[in-house]
Order: structure tokens, then sequence, then C-alpha cells
């Protein structure tokens, strides 16, 4: 097999990624954007502010001597102040915050599953972007959350910086500038620290991952048996002690060098730049020349450390976060923006009277297979057929239904219903014309007529009547409103696999279409039921057309016709007696199963 070609992504940049996710969450929630952005604001700067100008405002007034009345109303201000943007902050989490949140990562949500439904089912066969839809899925909460914080941050960071530094140049210009000088020459270490931040995090996210997977088998039910009941457990041991191994390393690795360039640059910045130079300057200006009062030498060195910590958040850290993030927001926009290969035809198709359903030199292969799954299939099937496909695993027998169901498009050829392209048709309108049981179906966690329904709508009556037709008659105590699984009811009714594949096979008889597909229907059932399966097929869908594909040939003996498929191809076709008599690949695979049940 080829490795799966990559296709070229458009790489958008970082501020782009940033200002789509941006509109995005405004879209949903618009109160969460603004308001977190002004409540970040309103519980920041204050407290900043009361640093600089309220310490400046009280230490001049004492070094004046003052009238203490005035101190006083100026520090009640001062609290006033502080205590106005705590107690907004609170009010703004308690009445918006949670709630919207909660609305946000529910609208991101339905955009994910709604654009996960409509995607092309070949997607799935590119592991590369089936790895990134996942990612995207399961952190797509945690990125809008992360992408909100350094937002409101770096806005909070560039008022910050604008009113501080507008207080420290309208005390003296030069003071500014040396915070600004320091701060500056140094941001090519801060960003090549965040670099190097950002490559450990990125090596420890693959070593965690491997760890995960370890983890994982040791907790979730599918892996229980197995590690019970076999010598693996130690094996699964000693890989994830391995890969918690790597985790430590690699953290040593980098420990050391970023430790060495965070102590040059603080000690640099914060011990040469404002403590020494800083601090000499303005103690000149403060004690020897007194241009300076001892408000503006407090102003102007808390102002520094401020303005010091913005200047690098602004320029290093959140960048460092933005261009960490935008990797994420890419997979999320690449994956939210995906074209569907499967595209609408123009005509809505009837779902009425079944007819007649051929395939024409089909082809098919799937990306990355150099063999073709299907090669030059032609058959016609005639309405109300009850039509069996046989063969060997990798025949192409469930191919050539998904290609039925335009789940995939066929590569070569045509499949027509009537005498009509199934591709000139829209894509939903088609395949409700089907009603297919898959092999891998599933159950959910919903009431019993939900499930045959597939809807929250559903008819009793005809529920109960697909139940019976299906064989299905197990006691429901809440009859068609029981409910299956005990997911979200600790009372849920849980079903052998055999009950739950009755339940999928109903969901065939319930549904009011022509053509029904049954993709190994009996898998799951003991021969008893098989046989009134089997016979129920024959009888009770007498107004449909049904194509079913079986491994167990008996399921198969009184269909209309069967297609025997090998390779891609139909290599023989006919009644259950006319290949029996023919004695080819059939009558071989037929009279293997028989020996093994008379054995």
């Amino acid at each position: 097999m080829k490795k799966l070609k990559n296709k070229a992504k458009t790489t958008h940049s970082t501020i782009s990624n940033i200002f789509y996710m941006l509109k995005v969450m405004f879209k949903i929630s618009p109160v969460l954007v603004v308001g977190e952005i002004i409540q970040h604001i309103f519980s920041t700067l204050p407290g900043r502010l009361v640093s600089v100008i309220g310490l400046k405002f009280i230490i001049d007034e004492v070094e004046k001597g003052g009238d203490s009345s005035k101190m006083v109303l100026g520090i009640v201000l001062m609290v006033a102040v502080i205590v106005f943007g705590e107690v907004s902050t609170s009010v703004f989490f308690e009445l918006f915050v949670h709630r919207e949140r909660e609305k946000l990562d529910y609208g991101i949500q339905s955009m994910f599953y709604k654009k996960a439904a409509s995607l092309d089912l070949q997607k799935y066969d590119d592991p590369e972007y089936y790895a990134d839809f996942i990612l995207s899925i399961e952190n797509s909460s945690n990125s809008i959350r992360y992408v909100v914080s350094m937002v409101k941050g770096y806005i909070g960071e560039i008022v910050s910086f604008l009113t501080i530094a507008g207080v420290i140049f309208s005390i003296d210009p030069i003071s500014l500038l040396i915070v600004l000088g320091f701060v500056v020459a140094f941001i090519p270490m801060g960003r090549y620290t965040g670099n190097l931040q950002l490559k450990r995090r990125e090596q420890i996210t693959e070593k965690h991952r491997k760890g995960d997977y370890f983890a994982r088998v040791f907790y979730l039910p599918d892996y229980a048996g197995e590690i019970r009941t076999n010598g693996i457990f130690p094996l699964l041991r000693k890989r994830f002690n391995e890969s918690a191994d790597e985790v430590v390393n690699t953290q040593k690795r980098f420990a050391g060098k970023l430790d060495k360039l965070f102590f040059i640059q603080d000690f640099s910045i914060q011990a040469i730049g404002f403590v020494l130079v800083l601090g000499i300057y303005i103690g000149y200006k403060t004690i020897v020349t007194g241009e300076m009062s001892m408000g503006d030498f407090v102003a102007t060195f808390n102002g520094a450390t401020l303005i010091g910590g913005s200047i690098l958040y602004l320029t290093v850290y959140s960048v460092r976060g933005f261009t960490e993030q935008s990797k994420m927001i890419e997979k999320c926009r690449s994956f939210l923006s995906e074209k569907e290969k499967i595209k609408d035809g123009g005509h809505i198709a009837e779902c009425n009277e079944p007819q007649v359903i051929s395939l024409n030199n089909v082809s098919f292969s799937y990306e990355g297979n150099e063999n073709d799954s299907l090669n030059g299939v032609s058959l016609e099937i005639k309405p109300y057929e009850k039509v069996a496909l046989v063969g060997y695993n990798g025949a192409g027998k469930t191919t050539l239904t998904n290609l039925l169901l335009r789940l995939y498009d066929v590569k070569a050829g045509e499949i027509k219903i009537g005498d009509r392209d199934i591709r000139d048709e829209t894509v939903e309108s088609h395949r409700n014309r089907f009603a297919a049981v898959f092999q891998d179906f599933q159950i959910f966690s919903a009431s019993v007529g939900e499930n045959v329904a597939l809807s929250k709508n559903f008819d009793e009556q005809r529920v109960l009547k697909a139940l019976e037709d299906a064989g299905f008659d197990k006691e429901l105590p809440d009859g068609v409103n029981t409910v299956l699984l005990r997911e979200f009811d600790d009372n849920g009714m849980m079903l052998s696999g055999g009950e739950q594949q009755k339940i999928a096979i109903a969901r065939a008889f319930y549904k009011k279409c022509p053509y029904v597909i049954l993709d190994e229907p009996s898998a799951n059932l003991d021969p008893v039921s098989e046989y009134e399966l089997n016979h129920a097929m024959m009888t009770k869908a007498e107004d449909k057309t049904v194509v079913f594909i079986s491994h167990r040939l008996s399921t198969t003996k009184n269909a209309d016709r069967i297609f025997m498929m090998e390779n891609g191809r139909i290599i023989e076709s006919g009644t259950h007696d006319e290949l029996m008599a023919l004695g080819g690949k059939y009558a071989e695979m037929f009279n293997m199963q028989a020996e093994k049940y008379n054995a």
C-alpha cells in the first residue's frame, strides 16, 4: 500500500488564526468576548495604578506634611477603586461568565459535530486527517478558553503599558527610556527562551501521547479481559514506565538550559537594569538634584517593574502562547473548512416503489491502495429481488454496498436506479431510499422506540411490528419507551449481542423505503434466530428490494439471486441450486461450511 498523499494545506498566519477564532467566538457569545476583556482590565489596572500613582500621592503628601484627612480620603479612594474592580469582576463572573462559557463550548462543539456528520467516509481512511480531526474536536474547548485568556491578557497589558508609561513619562522621560532600553535589549533572549519552552512542550506532548495509550489500556473495559487472562500486563507496565522515564529525561534535558536563561534574563533586567542603572539614576535625581520627589522615585521604580512585565508579555510570552495555539486553531480551521467530495446532484430522488438497480462497469479503489477494490463490476438487481453478496474477506462486498449508498463515489463506471445515475440525486434524498444495517451497528443510549426509528418522533405500533418482524421478543418494562443502556439512566436495560442486532435489524423493517442493505445481518444470532431472520427477510420485506452480505451461506439459500465475489469481481451468479450445480467457488465454500456443521 502506498502512503496516502498529503494534501497541500493552506497555512494561515498566527494573527489570522487568532482573529478567525475570535470571530467564531464573537458570533456565538459576543457578551463573553467583550465582557472578559473589559473585566480583565477592571481587575488588573486599578491595582497597578494604585501601586504607582496612589503610593506617589501618599508619599508626596507625607513628605510635604500634608493634611491627614486628605491622605485618608486618598487611601479610601484607592481602596474603593480596587474593591470596585474586584466586585465588578465577581458580579460579571456570576451573572455572565459561567453561563456564557457553557454556551460558547456547546456552540463550538455543535459546529464540529455538524461538520463531522457531513464528512465523507473517505476522510476516515486518511490516518493523518483522522488524527487531526480527533485532536480538533477533543481540544476545541480548551483552545477557545486559552485564546480568550490570551487575548484579554494581551489587551489588558497594552492598556496597562500605555497608562503606566504615560505616568512615568510625565514624571521623567529619561526614566522611561532606560526601562524600555533594557527590556527591549533582552527581547531576543526572551524569544529564544519562549521557543525553547515551546520545543520542550512539543516533545513532552509526544512522549505523553505514548504514555496515555498505555494508561488507557489499563482502565478501558475493552482491554480488561485480555489483561486479566494472559501475561501481557508486565509488558504493558514496562512500556508505560519507559514512556514515563522519557518524559522525565526530556524535562531534565531542557531544565538546566531554561533555568540559566531565566536567571540571566531576570537578573539582567531586574537587578542590573532596574535596581542598579534605573535606581542610581532616579536616586541621583531624587537625593542629589532634588528634581524628583520620593513619591516620584517610588512611582517610577514600581512603574518600571510593571512596564517590564507588560513588554515581556506582549513581545515574548503572549507571542509564544499565540504561536502554539495557532497550530491548534489551524487544525480546527482546516477541519471546519474541508469540502465534501460527495456532492449533491440537482434532482430529488423519489422514495416510493423500488426500481431496477444497475451497476455498469464499476471500478473503485480506496485512497492509497494500489489495487482496485472493485474492478469492472456489472450487475442488475430487479425490483423486489432478495440478492445476496457472498465471498471471502476482501472480495469487495461491503465496498459495493458503500457505493450503492454513496458513502463513496465510483472511480469509473456508473450506478443507476431506474434510468438516473445516483450522482444526479441529492445525497440526502438518495440515502433516504435505503435502510442500512451495518456490520458494526450501534445501539444508542435512548429509548427502544428511538433506537428503532432513529428519531425522537416515532410510531409506537410500527416500532412494535418492526421488533416482531426482527424476532425481538424480550420483555420491555416500559414498552417502546424502555431506555436502553446505562449511560444516562442507572435503570437502563442491557441487551445481549443478539438482542442488540435484532434492534438494529428492526430499523430496516421500520423505515418506509424501497431498498434494504444488510451487512452480516445474522452475525450475532443463534441458528434458530438466523433462520427466522432469513425467513422474515424473504416474506415480511416482500415490498422491498433487499441486498444482504453474509459469510454464512445457509442464510443465502432462499435468495432470489446470489453474486459470488472474488478480488473485486463477480465470478459467479445465480440461485443457490444453480450455483451448487455449477460446482464452482460458491459450491466449494458452501460445502466447506456444511462440513463444519455436520462434523
